[in-house]
């Protein structure tokens, strides 16, 4: 069974930092690519990041470019979304999906619940 579990959000100032956690069961990261996603009330779903199954290939929408990390550890199943100098922007719901393929997905057939990120002063 496919499961997906975030942890790491909070409510920050602008400036700060958070590194969210995504812990994957059912399935190895070695073979599935992960996404980060997030969405904010009353815009559409946006992909922040994602890595590939060989952990080789990452991808970064431009506004989180020089800001964001994202890493894994194979040991542990888990991807990390590492977030500096976080931005008001920033504030929205961030999940992690897959859909089982090799490359970074666009579509999240499977997720996890989420976890709220707010960036306010």
């Amino acid at each position: 069974q496919v499961q997906l579990v975030e942890s790491g959000g909070g409510s920050v100032q602008p400036g700060s930092s958070l590194r969210l956690s995504c812990a994957a069961s059912g399935f190895t990261l070695a073979n599935s690519a992960i996404g980060w996603f997030r969405q904010a009330p009353g815009k559409d779903r946006e992909r922040v990041s994602c890595i590939s199954s060989s952990g080789v290939r990452v991808y970064f929408v431009d506004s989180v470019q020089g800001r964001f990390t994202i890493s894994r550890d194979t040991e542990k199943n888990t991807v990390y979304l590492q977030m500096n100098s976080l931005k008001p922007e920033d504030t929205a719901v961030y999940f992690c999906a897959t859909d089982l393929g090799t490359r970074c997905p666009r579509e999240t057939p499977y997720r996890g619940q989420g976890t709220q990120v707010t960036v306010s002063s």
